[in-house]
């Protein structure tokens, strides 16, 4: 009798939806794998080595889980990671390459994570979500809501996203500026939008709306600081990564009225404690970091867990991260 060969332990992280058989078939595998997904946020890095201790591939879902060196070198096991999209800040890929893991991603889409900012943009500016509230009460037009039209959309980072949101805007009939540490003034003018110096963009912005990345030249960039030079009208809309704002400085700029609404889909710790003091803070908008949470980006993402593992499986890796 042929002793069958050992099926390779898979762990689905963060599926807070539950949905992961619904995109993906992975009976295709089921001959080969022992799948298991996590539906809830496991937390603390001292729980995710016990709990992950016997998987040799992990999936993860955006940076909701983040793969840290300590982490990476007690899972003995670990020779694939799989992470949705091509990109993920919470992940040591140096560590990786130490132990000889192959990592690898999968396709994505951009637009939903604009779509969203530019919800999150309508619904402050005009006021909705304070109306559809009043409305469930009872109440009838208790605020005045504001135009877009001729009001000044400043885009810090220029990227896709930044582009798309740009669009957005000037089919609304804005004034679009933008800044960030590498845009250049010859780039904006190749899509007529206007370039201004960082001091200027929050000056000038009566909506400023975040499409930079996390690093170490933008974590906390938005500071005190640069808050108290917004206009007192000034709506910011952040559906990039929280700390690039400093989270007390934005609270306080709310309750002394610096700025009039946060529209906020990213946070310092995500999910966010049900205990956290920005679910109190007056003048918030806030979503559950959804951006990139729609049924076209998941069946890319699910889709390219099983893809990659199939290509691992058959020695040949697809989506390759270097």
């Amino acid at each position: 009798m042929k002793n069958k060969s050992k099926k390779l332990s898979v762990a689905i992280l963060d599926d807070y939806q539950n949905v992961s058989h619904e995109f993906a078939e992975w009976d295709k595998i089921s001959e080969k794998i022992e799948l298991d997904v996590f539906k809830n946020y496991i937390g603390q890095e001292e729980n995710l080595s016990d709990v992950l201790l016997k998987y040799d591939i992990l999936c993860l879902m955006r940076e909701r889980t983040p793969l840290t060196e300590n982490l990476i070198n007690k899972l003995p096991n670990l020779k694939l990671v799989i992470t949705s999209g091509m990109w993920n800040a919470s992940i040591d890929t140096n560590a990786l390459k130490e132990r000889n893991i192959v990592y690898c991603g999968t396709d994505t889409i951009i637009h939903s994570t604009a779509e969203l900012a530019w919800a999150l943009i309508m619904n402050s500016w005009r006021g909705l979500q304070t109306e559809i509230e009043n409305m469930k009460n009872g109440k009838w037009q208790t605020t005045i809501g504001r135009s877009l039209k001729g009001n000044i959309l400043g885009i810090f980072g220029l990227g896709k996203q930044g582009k798309q949101v740009a669009n957005f805007a000037k089919a609304f009939g804005m004034r679009v500026i933008a800044w960030s540490h590498n845009l250049s003034e010859e780039e904006c003018k190749k899509i007529n939008i206007e370039y201004v110096e960082s001091l200027d963009l929050f000056k000038m912005s009566d909506i400023l709306t975040i499409h930079t990345r996390l690093s170490d030249r933008t974590k906390g960039y938005i500071d005190k600081d640069k808050l108290k030079l917004m206009k007192k009208k000034s709506v910011i809309v952040n559906t990039s990564r929280g700390p690039i704002i400093n989270e007390q400085d934005l609270i306080n700029a709310l309750n002394d009225g610096t700025i009039s609404c946060a529209a906020l889909d990213v946070y310092d710790q995500e999910p966010l404690p049900k205990d956290h003091i920005l679910r109190q803070t007056k003048n918030t908008i806030l979503t559950p970091h959804i951006g990139y949470v729609s049924s076209e980006a998941y069946e890319k993402f699910f889709n390219g867990y099983l893809l990659a593992i199939q290509g691992f499986l058959n020695n040949s890796p697809i989506n390759q991260i270097k």
